[in-house]
């Protein structure tokens, strides 16, 4: 199964780690493509650099800034390949940012 992993910004505030910042992000992704539990991602860029878009009564429109108005930003992403919903759990749990953001995962529509 698929499922797309957000990392958002926590809007509750979080001690400062003991170790490095976020941990060690590249060597989770190095695990986890070698398990094959991970298919992409990346961190994305500031809100402020986002645009959204509509065509309404066959006018486009564009809006800068984002969309969703989030407790917390939306700083990356990543698609991961599991067995269910408990598999992909235990994969963002390892993840070292799960300790100072929150990671939501929605499974991706198989229609």
């Amino acid at each position: 199964m698929l499922f797309l992993m957000l990392v958002c910004q926590d809007s509750v505030p979080v001690p400062a780690p003991s170790g490095p910042a976020g941990g060690d992000v590249e060597q989770w992704v190095t695990t986890m493509d070698g398990r094959g539990a991970r298919v992409t991602g990346d961190a994305l860029a500031s809100d402020a650099e986002a645009v959204a878009v509509r065509v309404r009564e066959d006018q486009l429109q564009v809006t800068e800034g984002a969309f969703l108005d989030t407790k917390g930003a939306l700083l990356g992403f990543d698609v991961l390949q599991c067995q269910d919903m408990a598999d992909a759990v235990q994969v963002a749990s390892a993840h070292p940012l799960a300790r100072r953001c929150v990671l939501e995962i929605r499974p991706v529509s198989a229609d």
